[in-house]
């Protein structure tokens, strides 16, 4: 099976529709825009509230995806919400099977049921409700040395600018709507 490295932020409105795509293997990778986003444009905030034009395409944009892939869509209240709580879970349990599960659930709240997913009670039930002791996991994610700093660190070394991105190898594939063909490259090289 090819190697694809999946960079997201569960605040990235275009990582839900990618992160939601059944049957296909990732290797999930966590890591915070925010840090990006103000080290390489100046900015606080997602690029789609300073650009109000953008903004609104996107919000659009995201209906017809959702819609064509059949996944539920709410436009959240608040946006971009903080992930880092949401993220720090991801990277403590990275290696456990379960962790597309987590991950598809935190998205589902976020941008399906239009939940914070920055209280530690959502992601307390969203553990529950996937048989994990949500109690224990959020102390690991809480723990020093959670790796989600290095990882988003990993993240600009490796040149990303946004999420989601797709890494085969040395190549980067930017939006979710790069998915197939990263997944074509990834398929190409290890027969290669």
């Amino acid at each position: 099976m090819p190697s694809l490295d999946f960079w997201f932020d569960f605040a990235s409105t275009y990582s839900y529709p990618a992160a939601m795509r059944a049957g296909v293997e990732l290797r999930w990778r966590p890591f915070l825009l925010g840090p990006i986003f103000f080290e390489q444009q100046g900015i606080k905030d997602s690029p789609f509230n300073v650009n109000l034009v953008r903004g609104r395409y996107m919000w659009r944009d995201l209906e017809r995806i959702c819609a064509r892939q059949r996944i539920p869509w709410r436009k959240p209240s608040v946006f971009p919400r903080n992930s880092t709580l949401a993220a720090k879970v991801a990277c403590a349990v990275e290696t456990e099977p379960w962790l597309p599960a987590y991950a598809r659930a935190v998205f589902t709240a976020n941008f399906a049921e239009d939940r914070d997913i920055s209280d530690r009670a959502v992601l307390s039930g969203i553990l529950t409700s996937l048989g994990q002791d949500a109690a224990a996991v959020l102390a690991r994610a809480e723990a020093p040395g959670n790796p989600l700093r290095a990882r988003t660190e990993e993240a600009k070394r490796l040149g990303l600018f946004g999420a989601p991105t797709f890494v085969a190898g040395t190549e980067l594939f930017f939006g979710q709507d790069r998915m197939d063909e990263a997944l074509e490259w990834a398929r190409a090289t290890a027969t290669a």
